[in-house]
């Protein structure tokens, strides 16, 4: 996987395919402390100490359909040669979160990639689960909670177009205004 959102996405599956019923996926970019955070975390049915242990192991997969399972040594791998870590903490019947940190400005990070189209696809893809989507720059925050828009829709599935159009506006305005609300460096002459 050459971009994050793609990462986070598997991992989302992950927690899918454990039967969470409520995920909350977080981006956190720490501008100040160079520091990038994605978390991912859902009540599904947990892990033991045992198998948290070797989920970072490429030879170790619940899945049927391959013997290898690549997703989280690789983000373990990305994380760790850019100054960073993965950590996971699950409880068994009561959910996982995986936690991944970079820094930011490394030139080795793989690009964040297309955050608001990995969560669009999440939540068109499985309307019953509860998504919580929470993205974050310095102190200013984001967050897309599907619960105060699925009541409003009455029953109008969410992959009908004119609500897509609608869940990707609002999704990738919420972030860009995060983006455009950072002030200017000193001496900047940057001009909009």
């Amino acid at each position: 996987m050459r971009e994050l959102s793609l990462h986070l996405l598997d991992i989302a599956e992950n927690s899918l395919a454990a039967g969470g019923r409520n995920i909350e996926i977080s981006v956190r970019e720490d501008l100040i402390g160079n520091r990038l955070f994605l978390s991912v975390q859902d009540d599904g049915r947990g892990m033991d100490a045992e198998t948290v242990s070797r989920v970072t192991d490429p030879f170790v997969t619940s899945r049927t359909t391959r013997k290898v399972g690549l997703g989280l040594p690789l983000l373990k791998e990305a994380a760790e040669a850019c100054d960073g870590y993965l950590c996971i903490t699950s409880i068994p019947r009561q959910g996982t979160q995986v936690e991944v940190e970079f820094q930011h400005d490394h030139i080795d990070r793989m690009p964040l990639g297309d955050i608001a189209s990995t969560w669009l696809a999440l939540l068109v893809s499985s309307p019953d689960i509860h998504w919580t989507f929470q993205y974050r720059v310095n102190q200013a925050d984001y967050t897309f909670d599907d619960l105060a828009i699925k009541p409003e829709l009455e029953g109008i599935p969410l992959c009908e177009p004119a609500v897509l159009a609608f869940l990707r506006e609002q999704l990738t305005e919420g972030i860009a205004s995060l983006h455009q609300a950072l002030p200017l460096p000193a001496g900047s002459d940057l001009t909009l």
